[in-house]
């Protein structure tokens, strides 16, 4: 899965069928429980010191924040195909590079959307610095990327496959 624009979310079919079982949990199940939840703490009394009450009532909002991310997620999602295998780093592959040249120094990180990933393995978005400068390289290339401090770090392709989940 991977952010192509501020608005377009390409997403796999597998990725698509969990965020929407998500969504439909948390529009109905979820919401039963939650409200049954502030109705029993309602029942203790005192609202002002009731922190049962306060729990559920900011267990709602986390909630409700999520379904509306998934809603407009899901609105704006395109579900393609995952990645080719070619060596060419692309959104929803899993890429292996070197720091500065040193083959021993490396990271693993998974190129997409923080929505779907896992945490098996780092994620980087497309809009990241290095997401952005290693996206479009081939293995074996070399990458580079801007730091908060503004200098340049320089990193090697060493591996590009499609991610897995």
């Amino acid at each position: 899965m991977t952010q192509t624009s501020e608005n377009v979310t390409w997403l796999t079919q597998e990725a698509y069928n969990q965020l929407r079982a998500e969504l439909e949990y948390l529009s109905g199940p979820a919401r039963t429980e939650i409200a049954a939840k502030i109705a029993a703490a309602r029942e203790e009394g005192d609202l002002r010191e009731n922190g049962g009450y306060h729990a559920a009532k900011e267990e709602q909002g986390k909630q409700e924040l999520r379904v509306r991310q998934l809603t407009q997620l899901l609105e704006n999602a395109k579900v393609g195909e995952a990645p080719a295998a070619d060596g060419v780093v692309a959104p929803g592959m899993v890429v292996t590079i070197a720091f500065d040249g040193d083959e021993d120094d490396t990271l693993d990180f998974l190129l997409g959307s923080r929505e779907y990933a896992n945490s098996d393995i780092e994620t980087y978005s497309p809009q990241s610095p290095l997401g952005s400068g290693v996206n479009g390289k081939k293995v074996g290339e070399d990458a580079q990327y801007e730091l908060p401090n503004g200098k340049l770090a320089s990193v090697k392709i060493l591996k590009a496959v499609p991610y897995q989940g």
